[in-house]
């Protein structure tokens, strides 16, 4: 199974997806996911950039490709980060977006064991923003009207999809 990654404008990145159980299903989305992600090269994949309306995650900051089932943020810093974000879904496309400087985040493993991760930095802003596709939001909705209506002209004067 191989799947196109949907573009910012596609209805089904405005929807909120559902829980996902572990299983043969979740395994095969889990690995068309992890190849859709080394193939384009991010740092994070949420299902609902492939279509699949379901709550999973796969990060990839280096030394390992990491999979999160049903993550939810259950605690975040007061203390913010500002970092430079782009998206799979919106390409070539660069914003400062200001985030929680460090979460705790609660998830069942592929094999379904749950565990909660401590992250700060760069992970904890790839929690977010993964987590954020989850939620039917993306990344240029947490920037102001006009740093959004810049990105947008800029991304279709560039665009190569």
């Amino acid at each position: 199974m191989n799947r196109k990654i949907l573009r910012y404008y596609h209805p089904s990145l405005r929807k909120k997806a559902q829980k996902t159980e572990t299983g043969e299903k979740t395994d095969k989305i889990i690995e068309t996911m992890k190849k859709t992600l080394c193939e384009e090269g991010g740092v994070g994949l949420a299902a609902p950039q492939i279509g699949v309306l379901e709550r999973i995650i796969v990060i990839d900051l280096g030394q390992q490709v990491d999979v999160f089932l049903n993550p939810e943020i259950i605690e975040r810093s007061e203390e913010t980060i500002q970092s430079k974000e782009g998206c799979l879904s919106l390409k070539g496309v660069w914003l400062d977006v200001t985030r929680s400087k460090k979460i705790r985040v609660k998830a069942l493993t592929r094999e379904g064991e749950e565990i909660e991760v401590e992250a700060e930095g760069l992970l904890a802003v790839v929690f977010q923003h993964e987590i954020d596709h989850l939620n039917g939001k993306l990344f240029i909705d947490r920037v102001s009207f006009l740093t959004k209506a810049r990105a947008f002209l800029s991304y279709f004067f560039k665009r190569n999809d």
